[in-house]
């Protein structure tokens, strides 16, 4: 486990003194120091990419419910140190997208009870001639009968109905989680590029110190010192960048989950290891455990039952009904009996019945449609995961320990007079690209693990067999190499 926060500018500002005072020599010992963070961070986004989701599937059932509708949600803020499970934890139980969802699936709730009812019964008081001696004063009850199973189609339309309000939730739980873990990596990521453009800032003081000693021996032409500070003011403007990036990313996640964060708070992110590649053939037989084709899916259902709906509609109702009438003038009491029944001649309910069908066969195709761009979408993001995978290895196998390599030669070879300022500046801005481009590679991977959970509701898990390697390499950058 590795804490990442703000709080560490402090701490990092006393390093930057002492490394200052390092003599030109020093810098490659005192970079393998300072790189520790940076290769924390690169081993630690090394998390998503082993179990982005299984990291928190445990406890993610009971969480995913949103509070009651009616209940009170107290501001809090988040815990001083955060994890993406409790990160995802706050938004499922915040985010307003889906108490909206879950007020949905409530009211449906109420349609299934109101579709089970029966019709109510109908009381009639009639009265004829206005004098009492020859008035005749009729009672009558009548009940409609629904005929056709028009009760019990109703319901099961409802009930479906239900189902796709619920399958609607779980969608938008699956957006949200995505949502949540990008914002999270992302603010990792901006974190990881501020502390690389710290150290390289002090690389550069450092650079600057020795050139503009060299200057002042006349050792070296005054270019020299020049160049050191114009080197300087660009590492200087980038790590400004990076800040605001850094604040812009924790706006994004404070406002995704709800919760405000403080300026020290700090994230922690398990080391785990470098995420299993699914083959196409596994994402494709995931396709209809997918939050969109269930939806699809629920709605296909429900049509369906719509138009069994409107085919027992075309059954006309029979209404019976039974009665007093009491007649003054002959002084007695007479029975009623009465049954109705609608003549269907002109309605039918047969235009109903017609756009429930074409209904049913839009659903149809839209599920169709939904399949095909799920297929599609999941293959590009599956090759866009080998992809980003393959340039992570190969940054912390090949490029990371070269740049490496060349930045300790170029600062050796510059504090005895072999290499020119020129060389060390450029083996220097070589190394930070590549460590820069490694924090990239790894956001790619966490980019794409993170579409294809929202894309299919899960993240194959990593191999088992891999175990991480938690070992910190002297100054390469490849931290943990998890692969």
């Amino acid at each position: 486990m590795r804490k990442f926060s703000a709080a560490r500018t402090t701490g990092w500002h006393r390093t930057q003194s002492a490394a200052s005072a390092l003599p030109v020599s020093s810098k490659s010992t005192w970079l393998q120091v300072s790189t520790l963070s940076y290769l924390a961070l690169a081993a630690g986004m090394a998390f998503w990419l082993a179990h982005p989701g299984s990291a928190h599937a445990q406890s993610l059932d009971p969480v995913l419910t949103p509070p009651a509708a009616g209940a009170p949600r107290t501001a809090a803020t988040a815990p001083a140190k955060l994890t993406l499970d409790q990160a995802i934890t706050m938004a499922m139980q915040r985010h307003p997208d889906l108490a909206s969802a879950q007020h949905e699936v409530e009211a449906t709730q109420g349609a299934v009870e109101q579709a089970g009812l029966l019709p109510n019964p109908e009381l009639a008081v009639s009265m004829e001639d206005t004098r009492r001696a020859t008035r005749t004063t009729a009672v009558q009850l009548s009940q409609r009968l629904e005929l056709g199973g028009k009760r019990g189609a109703r319901r099961k339309a409802a009930e479906l109905a239900q189902g796709v309000a619920q399958a609607q939730l779980e969608a938008r739980r699956a957006q949200v989680r995505a949502a949540v873990q990008t914002a999270f990596w992302d603010v990792l990521t901006a974190q990881g590029r501020v502390e690389l453009a710290r150290e390289s800032s002090t690389l550069a003081n450092q650079v600057f110190d020795a050139a503009s000693k060299r200057v002042a021996a006349g050792k070296v032409s005054p270019v020299e010192s020049t160049r050191a500070r114009l080197a300087l003011t660009g590492v200087n403007v980038e790590a400004q960048q990076a800040e605001q990036e850094l604040t812009a990313a924790r706006a994004r996640l404070s406002a995704v989950i709800g919760q405000p964060l403080s300026p020290a708070q700090s994230f922690e992110v398990p080391i785990s290891t470098m995420f299993a590649v699914p083959q196409d053939s596994e994402l494709a037989t995931r396709l209809d455990q997918a939050p969109d084709v269930i939806q699809a899916q629920s709605e296909v259902q429900r049509r369906e039952a719509v138009v069994d709906l409107e085919r027992a509609r075309q059954a006309p109702d029979l209404t019976l009904g039974v009665g007093t009438q009491r007649n003054n003038e002959l002084g007695r009491n007479q029975p009623l009996l009465s049954v109705s029944l609608p003549l269907p001649l002109f309605d039918r309910n047969q235009g109903n019945l017609r756009e429930a069908i074409a209904r049913a066969d839009q659903a149809r195709d839209e599920l169709n449609g939904v399949r095909v761009r799920l297929l599609a979408d999941v293959q590009v993001v599956g090759s866009q995961l080998r992809s980003a995978r393959q340039q992570v290895l190969m940054v912390e196998q090949q490029m990371l320990p070269d740049a490496q390599q060349a930045y300790e030669a170029a600062t050796t070879g510059f504090s005895l007079g072999k290499f020119s300022f020129l060389d060390v500046l450029d083996a220097q801005r070589t190394l930070f690209q590549v460590r820069s481009q490694h924090l990239k590679a790894l956001s790619e991977v966490q980019r794409a693990a993170t579409e294809l959970d929202r894309l299919l509701g899960f993240v194959p898990a990593a191999s088992a067999q891999q175990a991480p390697n938690t070992s910190m390499p002297d100054a390469t950058g490849a931290a943990a190499s998890t692969h």
